[in-house]
């Protein structure tokens, strides 16, 4: 199923503010990840200030295993909920931009093992599908059944 996809990589973000911790917060990132991507991902850490002068670790990494990156859409489409599934697709077009897939993850929950979708303070994570259409796209998503 992997071949032709195209994923060109896979970019993380995420915040651990002052009242986290950290090692729990790059946990709940390795938790959405399948058990090889795991063993490639190296994160990079850069120290910022928040808006009331509090501290903010900043976590960034990129998958660029193309062999591997099938997987992920793989364990998203086995564990994302029908109702998360259906918000992707209803607002797939918030998601894409050009040949990127943005989706947020929400922390507690992937700390917990479970993988849904959330707005507010989340894990970050940018597709990049190499010379896709939006339709080309949406069919990949369909095949690994991150859309309904």
């Amino acid at each position: 199923m992997s071949q032709n996809l195209s994923i060109g990589y896979v970019d993380l973000r995420v915040f651990a503010h002052v009242t986290e911790d950290s090692e729990k917060v790059l946990t709940a990132v390795r938790n959405l990840l399948t058990p090889d991507l795991v063993e490639t991902v190296q994160f990079t850490k850069n120290s910022l200030t928040g808006h009331h002068g509090n501290a903010i670790t900043f976590f960034t990494a990129q998958l660029t295993e193309k062999k591997l990156l099938p997987t992920l859409l793989e364990k998203f489409g086995q564990n994302i909920s029908a109702l998360d599934k259906e918000e992707l697709h209803t607002n797939f077009n918030l998601h894409l931009e050009k040949t990127n897939l943005y989706l947020r993850f929400d922390k507690q929950a992937a700390f917990l093992g479970k993988i849904k979708f959330a707005q507010k303070d989340p894990i970050h994570l940018k597709i990049h599908f190499k010379n896709k259409s939006t339709d080309e796209i949406l069919e990949i998503l369909k095949k690994f059944e991150m859309l309904p």
